[in-house]
């Protein structure tokens, strides 16, 4: 999850040429990394509110809704703090081994085109995250965790390093997460679960070059 972030800011950067773009970014509006136990389902995902320690709240929407050859499309949805809209990122996610790897990656802003990254540097396309990240944590048990979205008997694990506290539940994709409180103070709650997912990206993907081209050629307001 964390090689999606990090792909989706990249994407944000690039795209900062545009006046508007370019005045909204600032500090505050990463999304989190939300580390699970990736176990896609067609169809499926899940929404989720995180709150950063600073009282900052966002909406994440995480959902696998096709599959191509060996790999799943996963496709999460960011409300922003200071950008309006929502914003998409769609990526073809292979798993080799313990890692999940980025194939295909496309990305829409509003007001913009769906923008095809996939022929981006590999070196920055092919980043890989965690497909399961307990080897890094420790098991405490099992806890009953009630949010937005019902109650789930969950496995709860700490991450070793960061401290971090996570419930999880195999009732939930396509990252199993419930909840998690951060050893700084941030939240992630799960609010509902995703059922009947699709795309909600729409028109003919353009690539990174055809995007910049078309935002450096509009005139200066």
């Amino acid at each position: 999850m964390k090689t999606s972030i990090r792909l989706f800011l990249v994407c944000f950067l690039a795209l900062a040429a545009h006046e508007f773009l370019f005045a909204q970014m600032g500090a505050g509006m990463r999304p989190p990394d939300i580390p699970g136990v990736f176990k896609p389902v067609v169809g499926s995902g899940a929404a989720y509110e995180t709150v950063t320690k600073n009282g900052t709240k966002m909406s994440l929407e995480i959902a696998i809704i096709d599959k191509e050859s060996d790999g799943y499309w996963m496709e999460i949805a960011a409300e922003m703090p200071r950008m309006p809209g929502t914003n998409y990122v769609k990526e073809l996610l292979v798993r080799q081994g313990d890692d999940l790897v980025i194939e295909k990656m496309i990305v829409q802003m509003p007001g913009h085109p769906p923008i095809d990254l996939s022929s981006m540097p590999r070196s920055i396309q092919s980043q890989k995250s965690q497909a399961d990240f307990r080897a890094n944590a420790q098991n405490l048990g099992t806890d009953s965790i009630t949010t937005p979205a019902g109650t789930f008997s969950c496995q709860h694990w700490r991450d070793a390093k960061s401290g971090d506290d996570y419930w999880i539940s195999d009732k939930v994709v396509p990252w199993q997460l419930v909840k998690m409180t951060g050893a700084d103070g941030h939240t992630i709650t799960l609010v509902r679960v995703i059922t009947d997912a699709k795309t909600h990206i729409t028109g003919t993907p353009v690539s990174m070059q055809e995007m910049m081209q078309q935002q450096m050629g509009k005139p200066n307001r």
